[in-house]
């Protein structure tokens, strides 16, 4: 059976470095699920320099243009390196891929702002990308859907449907920096897809991680796991407004930032143990997401978690727990895909959706006025 190849590339909220799959999709079929290329995975560390100035581009400061116009360049070359060692573990040459998509860094999400459409922004030189990697590149795939009145954010629950749907009522939960959820019903002939974002993944315990412990992230959840709850703290934390906003809705590090735990800390809970904050994140992240499957689809059998989150030993076991006993919580690699491989390969489903013009976003998630083909495309 003829296939044809795309690539996908992913840098999260959680900065911590870029994902690339290689996927592959049979050529008479315009809507299939993705199947990784053999081990045609790659993940490369966010080098410390670059990792910083994309955190400091996250806020207004001098020279804003200029460094953000150097970042874009610096990502396009890590991700020229990442496409490569992707093709060459494959097998495959720069030829044989149709397109990747790229995501590119998120560093500010205003959609429906300030002029009534906002704005995203995602760094990346797509056409220096185009030059050094010798692959068409997909990318700036959310200002379309902003443009059209819709948050931009989340697109991957059209691929989830693709990938994970067809069962039960399932829900995937995708734990990034930032978690979104997807609610699969068993028919899409009764209830659309319904996706948006559902609050902080890993974004805080990561930056609480850093900042006191010195580690990028909470292994296993294993420091949370030594903490207790505060009740007090994860009670102001959760009255957010945005908890209780309804879909469709997206959110960033615009809201969820190092000001908005302190203030919260500073009222509640000062100088709790940093465990006890940690353990108050990871129960935040958790309680969140369960809180809102129980508002939106109750119904739910089957909660499937992909992302950085899906590595967290205890943050699983919270999201079970809360979950109860009629919801079965596991990783996507309960399905054939592994959890980090998830929204690379989402993308790579993107760029595909761009080159055979199809929709790539739902409008019962993103809010959009219509569907929408997605993203930019620099040929190679």
């Amino acid at each position: 059976m003829a296939v044809s190849l795309f690539a996908g590339l992913m840098s999260g909220t959680s900065m911590d470095g870029v994902d690339a799959v290689l996927a592959e999709w049979p050529t008479a079929a315009a809507s299939s699920p993705a199947r990784p290329l053999g081990r045609a995975f790659v993940h490369l560390p966010m080098p410390a320099s670059l990792r910083a100035e994309l955190l400091a581009l996250n806020s207004d400061g001098p020279g804003e243009l200029h460094r953000a116009a150097l970042a874009g360049n610096a990502l396009a070359r890590l991700y020229a390196e990442a496409t490569h060692e992707l093709l060459r573990r494959a097998g495959v040459s720069a030829a044989q891929v149709r397109a990747l998509g790229a995501h590119g860094q998120t560093v500010r999400h205003r959609p429906q702002a300030f002029d009534g459409n906002g704005y995203t922004l995602q760094l990346l030189n797509g056409a220096l990308l185009a030059e050094l990697g010798g692959v068409d590149v997909v990318c700036d795939f959310r200002a379309r859907d902003v443009a059209a009145g819709g948050q931009g954010a989340p697109l991957v629950p059209a691929f989830h449907a693709e990938a994970f749907g067809g069962h039960a009522d399932t829900a995937v939960l995708n734990v990034g920096g930032i978690a979104n959820l997807t609610l699969l019903p068993a028919s899409r002939k009764e209830q659309p897809v319904r996706g948006f974002d559902c609050g902080p993944g890993n974004l805080l315990m990561d930056l609480w991680c850093e900042q006191h412990f010195g580690r990028p992230f909470d292994a296993d959840g294993a420091l949370a796991a030594t903490g207790r709850v505060h009740p007090g703290l994860l009670r102001r934390l959760l009255a957010d407004p945005f908890f209780s906003l309804a879909p469709p809705k997206s959110t960033g590090r615009d809201l969820f930032d190092a000001r908005w735990l302190d203030e919260a800390l500073a009222a509640t809970a000062p100088g709790l143990p940093p465990a006890d904050v940690l353990a108050t994140l990871a129960e935040l992240t958790a309680k969140a997401a369960i809180d809102a499957l129980a508002r939106h689809a109750a119904g739910t059998n089957e909660l499937l978690v992909c992302g950085g989150g899906a590595r967290n030993t205890h943050l699983m076991r919270r999201l079970a727990a809360l979950a109860g006993p009629g919801v079965t919580v596991a990783g996507t690699a309960a399905r054939g895909v592994e959890p980090d491989q998830v929204e690379s390969l989402a993308f790579a489903w993107l760029a595909r959706a761009l080159c055979e013009r199809r929709p790539g976003n739902l409008v019962e998630v993103t809010g959009a006025r219509g569907p929408r083909v997605l993203g930019a495309l620099y040929p190679a």
